[in-house]
């Protein structure tokens, strides 16, 4: 089986928390395994489209792995598995019932521009960044 060499992490290009969580994990992600598109692209737009995903419903944070779409704590959950250090033991929550750890993660992504704040454009890369983030 080929396995993808990078997955695509797609996220709130305007919330303040995603921002900084797209910081962190290129700060976590020595193996440079992730890529980056805000939700606000084109390329989150086609891609989202490609997998079914209503972006109106899922509007946090999308994984896209090995062509397959992963949407809320599952996501988050999954990346945090390929991030360095003891980040990646967090995957084990993977066995919480999905609709207990997604009423978790609804619940906070609900309030998260409350909480952290909002910016009026998707955030820009720096030039070192850059190679990171699609389109």
């Amino acid at each position: 089986m080929n396995e993808q060499k990078n997955a695509i992490v797609l996220f709130d290009g305007v919330c303040n928390f995603c921002n900084g969580s797209v910081n962190f994990i290129i700060d976590k992600d020595s193996k440079n395994y992730f890529k980056f598109a805000p939700l606000q692209s084109e390329i989150a737009e086609e891609l989202a489209s490609k997998h079914g995903i209503d972006k109106e419903k899922t509007d946090s944070i999308i994984l896209i792995e090995n062509e397959k779409a992963y949407t809320h704590s599952t996501a988050a959950l999954r990346i945090a598995r390929h991030l360095d250090g003891v980040l990646s033991k967090l995957y084990v929550f993977i066995i919480v019932p999905k609709f207990i750890r997604d009423a978790f993660y609804k619940l906070f992504a609900k309030y998260r521009y409350k909480l952290f704040g909002m910016q009026d454009t998707c955030m820009i890369p720096t030039p070192e960044m850059r190679e990171r983030f699609l389109g």
